[in-house]
């Protein structure tokens, strides 16, 4: 088992997206690379300097830490600074963090294609994890519990794997 962390805006959509792949094994939401520790979600929206951030584990034997890249970008604005959809603030910055120094090389790799696939430079975090604290139970499969909830990412992302 690998993992990885993403932020990608608002972490309600991004673990939904996430779960629909097949070898992702747990998914959990949470706060990553602030200074405080434990913030609540409330210290989060007052610019702690954590990123709204999914963990995903997975089992790399059934998908690859290339193929996660590439489904990240599909649901994100790479170019975007402080904002995914209608959410804005550093909290909703994105970002790619690892805890495991040899994934750099592929994470580098898919970073790389991508701004060359752009021709500019992405406003991504590439960094290693320095904290991960788990977000309030509420937040956890937020969208499974509540399926008309706001989301920044489109419906059908969300059936990606039924096709």
């Amino acid at each position: 088992m690998k993992t990885i962390y993403f932020a990608g805006g608002c972490f309600w959509g991004t673990q939904k997206f996430f779960d629909q792949f097949k070898g992702v094994v747990n998914t959990e939401v949470g706060y990553a690379n602030g200074a405080k520790a434990n913030p609540t979600y409330q210290e989060v929206c007052n610019d702690s300097g954590h990123a709204e951030t999914v963990k995903v584990e997975f089992d790399e034997n059934v998908i690859s830490i290339e193929k996660l890249v590439g489904y990240y970008f599909m649901v994100i604005d790479p170019t975007s600074v402080n904002k995914q959809g209608e959410d804005e603030g550093i909290q909703y910055r994105t970002g790619i963090y690892y805890t495991d120094d040899t994934m750099l090389p592929q994470l580098k790799a898919c970073y790389e294609a991508k701004e060359a696939e752009l021709g500019c430079k992405l406003a991504v975090e590439l960094l290693p994890l320095e904290n991960f604290y788990s977000a309030e139970e509420y937040h956890q499969d937020y969208l499974v519990k509540n399926p008309t909830g706001y989301c920044h990412i489109g419906g059908k992302m969300f059936h990606l794997e039924e096709e």
